[in-house]
């Protein structure tokens, strides 16, 4: 058997390099087309060609950074009036006498006319919240019910969790494109808009909780003894007005299932959808004879917005809020509606701007890093090894093109840590080639024939590269699980980096050797 037989690589293997080459050139390639070009090919393609492209972050194009805390000590605070809410109606079913009952902090504290009735109210806080610390106090007559410390993390958590699930819903709302938004600490929101240079818009929809209700407008005693209290509200369209409503709602926002901006006799209203449920209420509300000519208000944020008056029963489940909007008032109450209320209130605690100008700046030294980085590593791997040198340059470019392909894939987004990333690749990408060239050259000098150097140095070689490459892979997935934004933006870089370049060292670069030693025959190899 010759010395050049012994270099075999399977047929299929063959065509899976090639293949892999070729369709990372065909997914990179809609990055070196400008916009325009691409919204038209997407337009007009083929549904099989790939069109997308790698996400560039808000250093690489510019936008908005905000930084928000969301007040979930309100959240805690609303907690506690419920609890009191909730005990007052119990205690009267149970016909259990109290002199007081008022919300304290972390929970509710009750004072009994008779010590008797205690375990009755250590039970109905119990099957309020099964959480709460029920203690009593030394003249036996005072219950205090508190949240526990864990029930008041989970309450924070659950807050934070909803706000960040509502702002991504808004922002998405506004056509935003390849938004971050990341929980940072335990009450603060990062949001970072890449391409928006002016998020005023933006901090406005942002920072207002949409919490919607409707409640009938007050007319005397015995209707706020009927809805639980009164609330007296500032009135949006007349400012310094003011009316009493129910406190007891009659419709939530969460009983709406749509909202949008329209038309009512040439002005801007805001139309809307209700569920079976507020469907159903809301008909028996405007249905009965007392509430017909009686108004009912529109509350958002503790705020009336608008205080129309029943005229018919309103049922089907969709009606409509006017008021003295605009188009873009009405655009914005829709968004708000639809993505839903916040459940608690959110503050800009921090807004940076970069401008479009800045974030080109960052990429044309990024495109700069790159291609001196390449153009240094080739010339000394050429110098270095001859032509084996160009096979891993040539394979190197690949990497490159790789390292596009699949982030365009995946939908990745590139920031100015992330081109370092890629430009710390671009070294791991030859360290493989010069364990293996290094090696071969031992071989050689052991007197063993090219084909067989060739097969042993990347046989041997491997174990070296595949730990090397592993370790490096662990310390990029350690800084994406642990770090935070631009560190997270470095680890993905890196990490796709390390799985191309270990393709293109141990498969493509043996591939091309290989096909160079079975055309030309070489009978020495210059290395």
């Amino acid at each position: 058997m010759s010395s050049q037989t012994m270099i075999h690589i399977p047929r299929w293997k063959k065509i899976l390099i090639v293949a892999v080459c070729v369709l990372s050139v065909v997914y990179a390639a809609p990055n070196l087309l400008d916009k325009q070009t691409r919204e038209h090919l997407q337009a007009t393609k083929p549904s099989w060609m790939p069109v997308r492209t790698v996400n560039l972050g808000l250093d690489l194009q510019g936008g908005s950074h905000l930084l928000l805390q969301v007040e979930a000590d309100k959240v805690v605070d609303e907690r506690e009036d419920s609890l009191v809410s909730a005990l007052r109606p119990e205690l009267r079913e149970q016909k259990i006498s109290y002199t007081r009952i008022l919300a304290i902090p972390q929970g509710v504290r009750v004072t009994l006319r008779d010590t008797a009735d205690v375990p009755k109210v250590k039970a109905a806080l119990r099957k309020m919240d099964d959480q709460l610390d029920v203690l009593v106090a030394e003249d036996g007559l005072t219950v205090e019910g508190k949240l526990t410390e864990a029930s008041i993390k989970k309450i924070k958590d659950q807050t934070l969790g909803q706000s960040i699930e509502i702002v991504r819903r808004r922002v998405d709302e506004t056509g935003t494109r390849e938004p971050s938004i990341a929980r940072q600490g335990d009450d603060r929101i990062i949001v970072q808009l890449p391409g928006l240079d002016n998020p005023q818009r933006v901090k406005e929809l942002l920072g207002k909780t949409a919490k919607l209700s409707f409640h009938m407008v007050t007319d005397g005693s015995a209707d706020l003894r009927e809805s639980g209290g009164g609330l007296t509200l500032p009135m949006a369209e007349m400012p310094g007005q003011s009316l009493t409503i129910a406190r007891t709602p009659i419709l939530t926002g969460d009983m709406l299932t749509n909202a949008q901006p329209s038309f009512q006799q040439g002005l801007p209203v805001v139309s809307f959808n209700l569920n079976g449920v507020g469907a159903k209420r809301f008909c028996d509300v405007t249905s009965k004879p007392e509430n017909i000519e009686r108004p009912f208000a529109i509350v958002l944020d503790n705020t009336i917005i608008s205080a129309p008056s029943i005229r018919e029963p309103i049922c089907g489940g969709a009606a409509v809020i006017s008021g003295r909007f605009t188009v873009q008032e009405t655009n914005d109450l829709s968004l708000l509606l639809r993505a839903g209320a916040l459940p608690a209130p959110l503050h800009v605690l921090e807004e940076r701007t970069v401008g479009p100008s800045l974030g080109a700046d960052s990429v044309a030294s990024g495109k700069k890093a790159l291609l001196m980085a390449m153009l240094f590593v080739t010339i000394m791997m050429c110098t270095a090894y001859g032509l084996f040198g160009i096979f891993a340059a040539v394979a190197l470019t690949m990497n490159m093109i790789m390292i596009m392909a699949v982030m365009s894939i995946l939908q990745a987004t590139l920031t100015l840590p992330g081109i370092a990333g890629v430009v710390l690749t671009i070294g791991l990408a030859v360290d493989a080639n010069v364990l293996i060239f290094e090696r071969m050259k031992e071989e050689l000098r052991s007197g063993r024939s090219i084909a067989a150097a060739l097969d042993t140095a990347y046989n041997r070689a491997l174990t070296t590269t595949t730990d090397s490459n592993l370790t490096s892979l662990i310390a990029a997935l350690i800084l994406f699980s642990f770090g935070t934004g631009p560190i997270k933006g470095f680890a993905v870089t890196m990490s796709i980096g390390i799985a191309t370049s270990y393709f293109c060292a141990v498969m493509l670069t043996r591939l091309m050797i290989t096909t160079w030693l079975h055309v030309k025959k070489p009978k020495t190899i210059p290395v």
